[in-house]
């Protein structure tokens, strides 16, 4: 993972309590220098809904700064997440239905076959995991490729474990989500520089279309006969923490 500065990692997790004692890194890749985050900005159609969405990968940023093919910038923080109530999704208490069941809230499109939206409803009823409760939320992000491959999986097209696997390709990483006030307020702004789109733009699109390559040709592998597919998870009534999901 590539990082503008040191990490200062001050690391004790209370044990079931989700509070993490730390201070990190973060980039937010923007149109605009953005020195103070607004609580009361940001789209609720976003992958987790209304907040400040953040990554610790500079590169990434960079090109998050340029999607609209024009130059932007890169914003650097530090987020001291002392007392801060944490939601990761990736760990092992959660699984990818807990975040796929967040995009059946938030993102406002979907494919509108029957199979897909009884799956997006029966996913939204059985694995949506309440998040007001907590100040930061750290997960996948659903970049374009990544929404399509959720939409295959709803549709049927593909496995879990085959969705789970496309989770990696590109290498976005984890974003980290700053979701209540108690949050923006204990980030710190660290200065800005210039994402160059003839450089990052470009980047962004090498880096969904060698996703999307790498995808297909895992879709064509032949599957696994025990692999489950969404049609066995609505017939068998699975819900979290059934072990045919991990």
């Amino acid at each position: 993972m590539c990082l503008w500065g040191i990490v200062e990692w001050e690391i004790a997790r209370a044990c079931g309590q989700g509070v993490v004692y730390m201070k990190r890194i973060l980039y937010h890749g923007s149109e605009n220098i953005i020195e103070k985050p607004d609580y009361a900005k940001g789209a609720k159609t976003n992958d987790y809904g209304k907040g400040f969405y953040c990554t610790e990968d500079l590169e990434l940023a960079k090109e998050w700064a340029c999607k609209k093919q024009k130059n932007g910038y890169v914003n650097k923080y530090e987020l001291d997440m002392s007392n801060l109530n944490v939601m990761n999704l990736n760990d092992p208490e959660f699984n990818i239905l807990n975040w796929l069941a967040l995009l059946a809230v938030h993102r406002t499109y979907w494919q509108n076959g029957s199979i897909a939206a009884q799956a997006k409803t029966y996913i939204r009823e059985n694995f949506l995991v309440d998040i007001s409760s907590y100040d930061i939320i750290i997960g996948y992000r659903a970049d374009d490729s990544y929404f399509a491959f959720a939409q295959d999986f709803v549709s049927g097209a593909i496995s879990l474990k085959k969705l789970a696997d496309a989770m990696y390709l590109g290498n976005l990483g984890e974003q980290i989500v700053l979701k209540s006030r108690k949050a923006f307020s204990a980030i710190q702004y660290m200065g800005s520089e210039t994402a160059e789109s003839e450089v990052y733009y470009m980047k962004k699109i090498v880096r969904e279309r060698e996703a999307r390559i790498e995808y297909r040709r895992k879709r064509k592998q032949t599957a696994d006969v025990n692999e489950v597919y969404i049609l066995d998870i609505m017939r068998e009534g699975m819900k979290n923490g059934d072990t045919r999901l991990f």
